[in-house]
């Protein structure tokens, strides 16, 4: 490719740019995460919010200057306030919710603008990272390959265990280590896998999660969308020379018109000369309650609890209720949340169908809980 042989000694974050994507709804925390207040602004897990922690996890290498966050206009004001560090024009409110791709890309050109040599440090705002200095190293070896060489790359998760929810990414040949983290060549993407297959994939150790954090040159990205969403890269050509992400009537205009497309589709599936760097970082993407209640501290009979609150003969329980006082008797295995409006009880091994209960409540008209 045209950016090989470039200098791999030259320090690459200098030319990072951080893209932390905030658009989501998080239905599966309903009745904590409603659609004015979704799941990346909530705190789960550690201090702050999970959109907080992801910016402060990247800011001694990329500062606030360099970020961009994109989100929905119904929660630009929330995003802007929680990332005061953050220029709040590089907060960017999509005029509609199109997937991935379309941001991605409309990010490039921003991005491509202030520096032609410009990285994109691709990150979800909505995801659990336990082991923030391995994710560093292995971001910045990410960082490395990506400036010296202008691949694609991925930072994939290794996993833990065989789960069926997460898309997983085959391993190649090994190409390299680089700042102590091996680097591999990427033979293909599968989706979420069936448990029999998923545990095959664990067991033969060559397979990554793909937990949707890439790496790129901006001008890589803006290439392989010219070359495999061509119809995508006009459109965004045009609200580029417009403006970017200051276009105005133009963005309302034609970002809407833009295929609604998740970037693993749209480019990474297809693109050739990508890598991935295998990273151990105590990762999670928080889908359900059931995760938020692995993921924290719990009492002697493995309850997540308030301090208020008194568990007689009841174990393996995740509960929230703020500012109120909890009893619960000879209960197990359930999820409590408690909000003014609203009470959840469920089974925590079918936290997961919480999404389908707010589908069906969208279905009833029950907007004013939602």
């Amino acid at each position: 490719m045209k950016h090989r042989g470039r200098q791999p000694g030259r320090d690459a974050f200098c030319h990072a740019y951080a893209v932390i994507l905030a658009g989501g709804s998080g239905t599966r925390f309903w009745p904590l995460s409603r659609q004015k207040h979704p799941k990346q602004l909530l705190k789960l897990f550690g201090d702050g919010t999970l959109l907080e922690q992801t910016a402060q996890r990247v800011r001694d290498l990329i500062p606030p200057e360099r970020t961009y966050v994109f989100t929905s206009e119904r929660l630009r004001q929330d995003v802007t306030r929680a990332l005061p560090g953050v220029p709040a024009d590089q907060v960017v409110a999509e005029p509609a919710a199109r997937n991935t791709a379309p941001c991605i890309g409309l990010a490039a050109h921003e991005v491509l603008q202030r520096d032609p040599e410009g990285i994109m440090v691709v990150l979800p705002s909505d995801h659990v990272i336990r082991k923030p200095a391995a994710f560093r190293r292995a971001l910045r070896a990410a960082c490395q390959v990506a400036f010296a060489e202008g691949v694609s790359v991925i930072l994939g998760v290794k996993p833990t265990s065989p789960h069926t929810g997460y898309g997983y990414v085959r391993l190649g040949r090994p190409e390299r280590r680089v700042h102590g983290v091996d680097v591999y060549r990427v033979e293909r993407f599968t989706e979420k896998p069936a448990y029999p297959l998923a545990r095959r994939y664990v067991a033969s150790g060559r397979y990554l999660w793909n937990g949707g954090m890439f790496l790129w040159r901006a001008s890589t990205l803006l290439e392989n969308l010219r070359r495999f969403q061509p119809a995508m890269a006009r459109c965004l050509g045009r609200i580029a020379r417009a403006g970017g992400i200051r276009a105005g009537d133009v963005l309302a205009r034609l970002y809407p018109r833009l295929e609604k497309i998740s970037i693993d589709y749209a480019l990474m599936e297809r693109v050739p000369n990508l890598l991935a760097v295998a990273a151990d970082i105590g990762w999670s993407d928080v889908g359900s309650w059931s995760a938020a209640y692995e993921l924290n501290p719990k009492d002697r009979d493995g309850n997540v609890r308030p301090a208020r609150s008194l568990c007689v003969q009841s174990q393996d329980n995740m509960i929230v209720a703020p500012g109120k006082a909890v009893v619960t008797l000879g209960v197990s295995g359930l999820v409590i949340v408690d909000t003014p409006d609203a009470l959840l009880v469920c089974d925590r091994e079918r936290a997961q169908e919480v999404g389908k209960a707010v589908e069906e409540m969208q279905r009833l008209g029950w907007h004013d809980v939602l």
